[in-house]
């Protein structure tokens, strides 16, 4: 059953409104836009019934509120008012409500159009899932094309941006980096995490797949890695602003090599002069580099792996996501491609 708040700070109109709905959803009711509030951040709800004209907290300043919570901002809102003023209805429509009903309303007519935005919301809703599941699988196809040049097919893209997404919420979990990161950041940095490659597609595949080590300029080549794919990504970006994940691909495929003591590249940037998204992925790429088979070198065993990113706190990596690492890492998923009885460097002599 669909869930229902009304807020109304009238209580015989609160409780008629709660009385017509009674039976069709299941209907919460507020005296006030703070109580409202509290309200969805217990239980969101599925629709709004909300009021205008309202003490210390009107109905604009309520919806206002909703609005610029990521996980309340879809929620649809519909004013219930006395108020028949036609600037009133449109300010209520331009603050983002999808309906606009006058009081006394015929409750036939009520359920009648919470119906409508209900079944258009869950449609809406559907059809969004759906094309963010096909550009996800996109993404993935790709990228595992671009893992191909590495020889390295066996789910690596899939796996970091799981990395990333658990790194993230741990983060927020321990109420780290406080106003850098948000729930909905985290989204946006795993959806961009299997960019993070991309670049290597202007890489030669000899160098790419040299069983041995580089040379100076081979390994200049395989850093350039960064660059092209920042380029590339950032100009996808601006033909396409409304898919901000390919801002943080950009930045993410940019930096997610620099390291914390400011060895790294491209920039050579250090400390939080990198990016928070780029120094959570340095883990997540290296932790899963390590547990991977190359054709220039084997895996690390769980263990091994662990100790590469303990080891690099506070030079290679960020101590701070360091210590979020360790405090998650078995929630991580299983590595395929680990065998205990392999074991050498993570990586080549210099990448």
């Amino acid at each position: 059953m669909k869930r229902v708040l009304v807020v109304d700070d009238n209580m015989a109109s609160l409780k008629q409104i709660g009385a017509q709905l009674s039976g069709n959803y299941q209907v919460s009711l507020s005296k006030s836009g703070p109580q409202a509030l509290k309200i969805c951040g217990q239980a969101p709800p599925d629709l709004i019934l909300l009021d205008v004209e309202m003490p210390d907290m009107d109905g604009f300043e309520t919806i206002a509120a909703l609005k610029g919570e990521p996980e309340f901002s879809r929620i649809p809102v519909i004013f219930l008012t006395g108020n028949h003023d036609v600037a009133t209805e449109l300010r209520a429509l331009e603050s983002g409500a999808v309906d606009f009903i006058t009081k006394p309303a015929e409750r036939n007519i009520l359920l009648h159009r919470l119906e409508l935005h209900l079944q258009f919301n869950d449609y809406q809703t559907d059809l969004e899932n759906t094309v963010k599941e096909l550009e996800n699988s996109i993404v993935i196809s790709f990228a595992d094309l671009i893992e191909c040049k590495n020889d390295n097919s066996g789910g690596h893209v899939l796996r970091t941006s799981k990395y990333v997404e658990i790194l993230g919420h741990e983060v927020l979990r321990k109420g780290l980096f406080e106003g850098e990161l948000t729930t909905q950041d985290v989204e946006m940095i795993a959806r961009a995490a299997p960019f993070h490659d991309i670049g290597k597609i202007g890489v030669s595949d000899v160098i790419l797949l040299k069983p041995g080590p580089l040379s100076d300029e081979e390994y200049e080549a395989v850093k350039k890695h960064t660059t092209i794919g920042a380029r590339v990504l950032s100009n996808i970006y601006d033909r396409t602003p409304t898919q901000r994940y390919l801002k943080y691909a950009a930045t993410v495929a940019e930096g997610h090599h620099e390291r914390y003591d400011g060895k790294g590249y491209p920039k050579g940037i250090a400390g939080n002069e990198i990016p928070l998204c780029c120094r959570i992925m340095a883990v997540a790429n290296v932790y899963d580099a390590c547990l991977t088979e190359r054709i220039y070198r084997n895996a690390l065993t769980l263990d091994e792996a662990y100790e590469v990113i303990a080891k690099g706190r506070g030079t290679e990596f960020d101590p701070a996501i360091v210590d979020v690492f360790e405090s998650c890492y078995e929630k991580f998923p299983a590595m395929e491609r680990n065998n205990p009885h392999l074991s050498g460097g993570w990586n080549r002599n210099q990448s």
